[in-house]
C-alpha cells in the first residue's frame, strides 16, 4: 500500500509545499507570498485563510486531489516544550498555534494549515519535531542565575533527519549512537544528540557561536553595559542581537558566500571573520563531545553554509580527532515532514497526543 502526503513548511515571505507517494517526492513548489498582501495582516497568525487558499490552489494547479490525501503534515511551531517526535494535530494544538506565542512565527501556519486541508475529509494532520523539542538532560537546563534557566529552541527538524540519515549511512540504530550535529544556516545550533534525544545544545540565541545574523556568546558584563548605555529600546536590543549581529554586525552582510568571495579577493578582514565562525562552531562541537563524555560515533554537519568547504575543513582540523566527520549540506525539510507522517503509516513511529506530551517545568 502507498500512501499520499501533503507536506507544508510555512517561511516568514513564502510556503513550501510538495507531494509524495511514500518517500518520493511527485512535486513541489514555493508559494511567494506578495509583501502588500502579507502587510494586511497584523500577526504571521493571521495570514491562515490567505495561505490555507493559497495551499489549495497550488495542489489544485499540480492536478492533485485532496481527496487522494492519506494525511497533511506542517512544520511545527514555537510552541510548548515537548519531546521530539510526529505529533497528530487536534483542536488544542490548532488553538496553541493559533495564539502566536511565545513568538509569533509563520511556522506556526504549518500545523494549522495541514489540519485544515486534513480534517474536514477525515485524514490525519500532523506535524514533526517543532522548533521547542526539549530532551535536555537536568544539567543542560541550568544557568548561572536561577531565574534565567536555559530554554530549548534548536533545529530538531533538521538536525534529527540529519541524525537518522547518518545513522542510516553508518549501519547503526539512531536511538543507540551519540553525535554531535552541526547545522549551520542562517541560525546555528550545535546539538549534542544522544541514543534519539537532543540532550544539549549550544545556539546563536543562547550563549554558541556567532550566526550569520545573532551575536552568540558574549561578555555578561559589556551585555549590562550595551543594555544602559545603547539608548535601544528592549525590543529593538533583542532584533539587533538576532538579526543584525553575528557576521552581519562584522561586515555588512549575512551572506556567507558573498563574505568567501571577500575572502577569496584578499579581504583580510572577512578571512578573520570566517576563521573565527570556524574557530567557534569548533569550541561548541568540542563542548558537546564532552556533553557525552567523549562517547561521539560521528561528527554531523548539515545546514545551508555546509556547502563551503572551505569552511567546514577548518572546523574539520579542529574537531576531526573527536570522530569522523560526516558532511551533509543543505537542508531538505520537505523530506524531513514527509517521513514523520510516513513512520507513522509504517508503524515505525506512533504519534504523539500534543496535550498529554507538554512538559511541566517547575517554577523557581
Amino acid at each position: 500500500m502507498s500512501y499520499q502526503i501533503l507536506a507544508i513548511n510555512p517561511g516568514s515571505t513564502s510556503t513550501k509545499v510538495a507531494w509524495f507517494c511514500d518517500d518520493k517526492p511527485l512535486w513541489s513548489e514555493t508559494i511567494a507570498h506578495d509583501a502588500a498582501e502579507t502587510s494586511k495582516y497584523p500577526r504571521a497568525a493571521d495570514q491562515y485563510d490567505f495561505r490555507l487558499k493559497a495551499v489549495k490552489d497550488c495542489v489544485a494547479s499540480h492536478g492533485s486531489h485532496l481527496e487522494d490525501l492519506s494525511a497533511a503534515i506542517g512544520r511545527g511551531g514555537i510552541i510548548d516544550p515537548l519531546p521530539g517526535g510526529t505529533y497528530r494535530v487536534d483542536e488544542a494544538l490548532v488553538a496553541r498555534l493559533q495564539t502566536g506565542k511565545p513568538w509569533d512565527h509563520a511556522s506556526c501556519l504549518g500545523g494549522r494549515i495541514a489540519y485544515g486541508l486534513a480534517e474536514p475529509l477525515g485524514k490525519p494532520a500532523y506535524i514533526i519535531d517543532p522548533v521547542s523539542v526539549d530532551e535536555l538532560c537536568p544539567e543542560a537546563r541550568l544557568s548561572g542565575l536561577p531565574q534565567t534557566p536555559r530554554v530549548s529552541l534548536v533545529h530538531a527538524l533538521n538536525v534529527k533527519a540529519t541524525v537518522r540519515r547518518a545513522a542510516h549511512d553508518l549501519g547503526l540504530d539512531w536511538q543507540k549512537a551519540n553525535f554531535v550535529v552541526a547545522h549551520l544556516g542562517g541560525g546555528v545550533t550545535i546539538c549534542a544528540h544522544a541514543k534519539g534525544r537532543i540532550i544539549d545544545f549550544d545556539s546563536g540565541n543562547d550563549g554558541g557561536p556567532m550566526s550569520p545574523e545573532r551575536a552568540g556568546r558574549l561578555p555578561a558584563i559589556e551585555i549590562v553595559k550595551l543594555c544602559f548605555e545603547s539608548g535601544l529600546s528592549q525590543s529593538a536590543l533583542k532584533k539587533y542581537l538576532a538579526g543584525g549581529s553575528g557576521i552581519k554586525a562584522w561586515l555588512g552582510t549575512h551572506d556567507v558566500r558573498a563574505v568567501r568571495q571577500m575572502a577569496t579577493d584578499g579581504d583580510a578582514k572577512a578571512q578573520l571573520i570566517l576563521d573565527a565562525f570556524a574557530y567557534q562552531v569548533a569550541c561548541s562541537m568540542g563542548m558537546m563531545a564532552a556533553s557525552l563524555s567523549g562517547d561521539v560515533d560521528a561528527l554531523l554537519f548539515t545546514g545551508g553554509i555546509s556547502h563551503d568547504s572551505e569552511l567546514v575543513a577548518a572546523i574539520e582540523r579542529r574537531v576531526g580527532w573527536i570522530a569522523p566527520c560526516l558532511i551533509y549540506p543543505g537542508e531538505d525539510e520537505m523530506a524531513a515532514l514527509c517521513g514523520g507522517a510516513l513512520r507513522v503509516f509504517q508503524g515505525l513511529e506512533t504519534a504523539r497526543d500534543y496535550r498529554s506530551s507538554v512538559l511541566k517545568r517547575e517554577s523557581n
